[in-house]
């Protein structure tokens, strides 16, 4: 197998260009996402293992969702803090590597973990009586798995072929983290094969999960739209409205960023659009879940006030 020759050790990110007045808030900022997108994460995958009216397959692929979320966010806003925080930042090639490897697997497991949530409100509104067959914990243990599998495997496929590749620079990154593009740039060789696998991987992990949503959604409108009442169509529609709005913002910057043609004078752009689904979706998601879900909001009383006791007690 070919060795990577590559004359860059240390790589320079451009990054977001900020004014040096407002360094410490928008770093307090970032600091503030990063704080509560954790905690609200763990918060989600806490609540799930702790209360038993939340065992159920949605559920449980919500914090899969949300382990996901603190993956990305961790791959992600520490070196962006770093950057904020000391006018740029540096990280080594084989970090700049690890980091995509990670980008690469939270990513495609974020389109899989969606797509099977979406299956799961398609069983659960069209085949209610179908749903406890076809949805039981060992079909949602094996979809689990099988995110987890075919995420980490396209981590591996792009980075082990980026590593074929020759890089002699230049060094600097017009990015706030290594995504494939800014690191291609770097390669002086031939790129084309990880170009075409990173389009038949978007096409397969992202275009198709995307199309089937929309067809699940069309699917579940249908339904709605055949219930007699407008409070059981409220009803049947809250139960999947969390997830939908979930869906719009991700395949919505997913879509701009890589699906539509790009353009030198539109990187900034593509900076900010990139924050939305790096940074702002993992923390939107357990805000949205959360806020919209009365089974939530009645675990974490149930915590709440059990803790009370338990304090009060002693």
């Amino acid at each position: 197998m070919k060795k990577n020759v590559s004359s860059i050790t240390i790589i320079h990110f451009i990054g977001l260009q900020t004014p040096h007045s407002t360094r410490f808030l928008i770093f307090f900022l970032f600091l503030l996402i990063y704080c509560v997108t954790i905690c609200g994460n763990l918060l989600i995958t806490t609540l799930v293992s702790y209360s038993k009216t939340l065992h159920s397959p949605m559920y449980i692929f919500l914090t899969q969702l949300s382990v996901s979320d603190i993956l990305l966010a961790t791959d992600i806003l520490p070196n962006m803090l770093h950057h904020v925080l000391m006018k740029g930042s540096t990280i080594s090639f084989s970090d700049c590597i690890t980091q995509f490897f990670f980008f690469s697997v939270s990513e495609a497991l974020e389109c899989l973990l969606l797509t099977v949530m979406c299956y799961d409100r398609y069983l659960a509104i069209c085949r209610p009586l179908h749903y406890t067959l076809a949805m039981n914990f060992q079909v949602c243990c094996i979809l689990i798995i099988t995110c987890w599998v075919l995420g980490v495997l396209v981590g591996l496929i792009l980075t082990s072929t980026i590593l074929q590749f020759e890089f002699c620079g230049p060094n600097n990154i017009d990015h706030f983290f290594c995504d494939l593009d800014p690191i291609l740039r770097l390669s002086c060789s031939d790129t084309t094969i990880v170009l075409f696998e990173a389009i038949i991987m978007n096409y397969i992990l992202a275009v198709t999960p995307f199309f089937v949503i929309v067809l699940s959604y069309v699917y579940i409108i249908i339904t709605i739209f055949k219930i007699p009442s407008i409070t059981g169509r409220q009803k049947v529609f809250s139960t999947c409205s969390s997830h939908l709005t979930v869906v719009c913002i991700y395949y919505g910057t997913l879509v701009c960023v890589y699906l539509l043609p790009r353009r030198e004078q539109s990187r900034n752009i593509t900076k900010l659009l990139s924050l939305l689904y790096t940074v702002v979706t993992p923390l939107m998601n357990p805000i949205i879940y959360s806020l919209r879900n009365k089974d939530f909001k009645q675990a974490l009383d149930k915590i709440i006030n059990h803790s009370l006791h338990f304090f009060l007690d002693r």
